[in-house]
């Protein structure tokens, strides 16, 4: 499993980060469809975890899978603040890997707050940290690994 493409989303659905490994077949202009096209997913998941109201937690962060095609699976989570983080992997015939999925979405989340606390930062414009580039750019590596 191979991580393709990832998205931050803000409160509003407007893309605030968006970072691709573009296959020789594929154009980044696909994979912005692909997480525009997700992010109606995304919402009514959100909307359904509200409303079932857990007892436990009420808010579960990881949404799971958004939707498969033949080529990609798409991933969702939503952070507290219901900013939307999306991450797009290749379609592979193994079977599902919400462990290492959900440690890649924590790792970006840990990251994207970290970023968020930087005083020169202003929340809801584009992302142009190089400090979270480097770790977006080692979720691609590490989902590279058997």
């Amino acid at each position: 499993m191979a991580v393709l493409c990832v998205a931050i989303i803000s409160k509003q659905n407007v893309p605030l980060y968006l970072r691709t490994v573009t296959p020789a077949n594929e154009t980044d202009l696909h994979f912005q469809y692909l997480v525009h096209a997700s992010i109606d997913v995304v919402e009514e998941k959100i909307s359904a975890l509200t409303s079932s109201k857990s007892s436990n937690d009420p808010r579960e962060h990881y949404l799971g899978l958004l939707y498969p095609s033949e080529q990609y699976k798409i991933y969702g989570y939503a952070t507290n603040t219901r900013v939307k983080l999306i991450i797009v992997t290749e379609n592979t015939t193994s079977q599902s890997r919400d462990i290492q999925i959900k440690a890649l979405f924590k790792s970006l989340h840990v990251a994207y707050t970290d970023m968020l606390s930087n005083p020169f930062y202003t929340p809801g414009t584009k992302i142009n940290s190089k400090v979270f580039d480097r770790v977006v750019s080692g979720l691609f590596q590490t989902s590279k690994t058997p």
